[in-house]
């Protein structure tokens, strides 16, 4: 039997990210989770900024071990490619210069990724982690939670739970009741190759908007050594509507699209195509209850647009660390006040991803999108802007915004400050 105030359930960028977290603010955690690390984990794996953003603000020195490391690659920008094949190149920062700056973003496989930052759990002294642990029943208490593994040799009590054990999570549908919604919801193929061609110069990560796949999209990721993370997703509902074969539409596009199955004229496949899913962030759910937070893809935080999970599981992390300081500060632990976790996701990350929802919509009309990509492409002056909009939140609400399009159509890029 292990009591302790804080359970976290999954070591992966939401359950490790809360415990590092928590272990910065002088609270310890125990961290279970049924894999031993490292592991491989399904995942298109593009770290954003928002990852070394809070490593900054964590430590220092742990993003500077993290962008040290081989298995990690500098990505600057990101390439949008609709139907009509007209690349919009979008760098994350304006004239960037690569001798004087670290990148704002990277591509690391989850394997290596993940288990960095177990790697920094392990040097916390506060926090104990007990990995090969598989939680197989959970029951409400009187003081929070009554966990037990499915070997039945441990029993944890705790007074707060935070749930992180992803996407196929038993905690979130069974008992937070996070049923599966198809139309809110995405299934994605993954696959690593050695040899594919073509790439920026910068490494920008690649979204390709097949008409075959909307709404959803081809990625092609680069990776150090030569390598690359192929795949593709697309929402559940119009997969099972239109009675889609993910495995033959990747076929198809890497033998047969005129743009791609060049680049992988030489290229190999490295094991197998896999698959997985992706709970989206494009339905309002609760995040909370009594002595439990959903972190990450067990709350359905993924962005709906761009498939995101790694940047948002790893910042509902830290909200979560902060709001337990607070309710361990008040011995509150109680569903009403648990409520400010899900306030402040929805105005950090839920905003941003019913924006994305909105966005993905729009992009739904393939000529509308062939339209303004080709526009943008021919303005330097509307790239600047929307490389601004990274950064700019406020900025960014007015792609969804049609008088935004007409003003700036009408005045032929000539913006107004």
């Amino acid at each position: 039997m292990i009591t302790t105030d804080v359970c976290i359930v999954g070591a992966g960028p939401g359950g490790a990210g809360a415990a590092l977290k928590l272990s910065y603010l002088g609270i310890p955690s125990l961290v279970v989770d049924k894999a031993s690390f490292p592991r491989d984990k399904i995942c298109g794996d593009a770290i954003s900024g928002k990852v070394t953003t809070l490593l900054q603000r964590l430590d220092p020195n742990i993003l500077e071990r993290f962008r040290t490391l081989a298995s990690n690659i500098d990505v600057w920008g990101i390439r949008f490619i609709p139907s009509s094949g007209r690349a919009l190149e979008l760098p994350f920062k304006l004239n960037y210069d690569k001798t004087q700056e670290d990148s704002p973003g990277y591509v690391m496989k989850r394997n290596d990724f993940d288990n960095f930052l177990v790697e920094e759990v392990r040097l916390r002294s506060n926090i104990d982690l007990r990995e090969n642990t598989e939680i197989s029943s959970y029951t409400r208490t009187a003081e929070g939670w009554l966990l037990k593994d499915k070997s039945g040799e441990l029993e944890i009590r705790c007074k707060i739970l935070l749930v992180a054990d992803g996407a196929y999570s038993y905690f979130s549908r069974h008992i937070a009741g996070h049923t599966k919604d198809n139309a809110h919801y995405a299934a994605a193929l993954r696959a690593y190759y050695k040899g594919v061609t073509g790439f920026h110069d910068d490494n920008f990560i690649e979204l390709h908007f097949l008409p075959e796949l909307n709404p959803g999209y081809f990625w092609i990721f680069p990776l150090p050594d030569g390598g690359a993370n192929i795949g593709l997703g697309m929402r559940s509902d119009f997969i099972q509507k239109r009675r889609l074969n993910l495995n033959e539409l990747l076929e198809q596009a890497i033998q047969n699209h005129p743009e791609i199955a060049v680049r992988f004229k030489d290229a190999k496949l490295e094991g197998k195509v896999v698959g997985y899913g992706l709970p989206l962030g494009s339905k309002r759910r609760s995040l909370s209850g009594d002595n439990y937070m959903l972190l990450g893809d067990a709350g359905h935080l993924i962005d709906p647009l761009t498939g995101e999970g790694i940047g948002n599981a790893f910042y509902s992390g830290f909200i979560a660390a902060e709001q337990i300081q607070q309710c361990l500060a008040e011995q509150r632990f109680d569903a009403e006040y648990l409520k400010a976790y899900d306030v402040r996701v929805d105005r950090v990350l839920r905003a941003e991803m019913r924006l994305s929802y909105q966005l993905q919509r729009i992009m739904r009309i393939d000529w509308l999108t062939n339209l303004i990509t080709g526009f943008i492409a021919n303005n330097p002056k509307i790239i600047d802007l929307l490389c601004r909009m990274y950064t700019d939140f406020d900025l960014r609400k007015q792609l969804v915004r049609p008088f935004f399009w007409l003003k700036i159509w009408w005045k032929k890029g000539r913006l107004v400050n």
